[in-house]
């Protein structure tokens, strides 16, 4: 799966149903290649297309349950991944981590905001 697939799945997930140029933006590609993309992801069972319940002439791209098992794992992967390092290092590094983590949160915190952002 391409970067820009499983990020889309992710920011489904995040954000819930949203418009295909609204993917787009989030993503920084073109709406024509968004449309290929949920295509693909639609007939490999990830998404669906749904109506937009508030208005009728708009589509929204939704997370089906395989392509929310399919976030739910690659994180679970990841965080696995990152446990598996950690264990690797000496305990001063792993301090060091441990004393860093409010900057980091707070740095994703301020990305997220800027996310938030962009999408207005």
């Amino acid at each position: 799966m391409s970067l820009t697939s499983a990020a889309t799945l992710a920011t489904l997930d995040k954000t819930g149903p949203r418009r295909i140029t609204d993917l787009a933006v989030a993503e920084g590609v073109t709406q024509p290649a968004m449309t290929v993309l949920v295509r693909v992801m639609e007939e490999s069972g990830l998404v669906e297309r749904k109506g937009d319940p508030s208005d009728k002439r708009v589509t929204l791209v939704c997370l089906t349950e395989a392509g929310a098992s399919y976030v739910r794992t690659r994180h679970q992967a990841g965080v696995d991944a990152y446990a598996r390092l950690i264990d690797e290092l000496t305990g001063d590094e792993v301090e060091a981590l441990a004393a860093a983590l409010p900057a980091l949160l707070h740095l994703a915190e301020l990305e997220s905001h800027a996310r938030e952002d962009s999408d207005r």
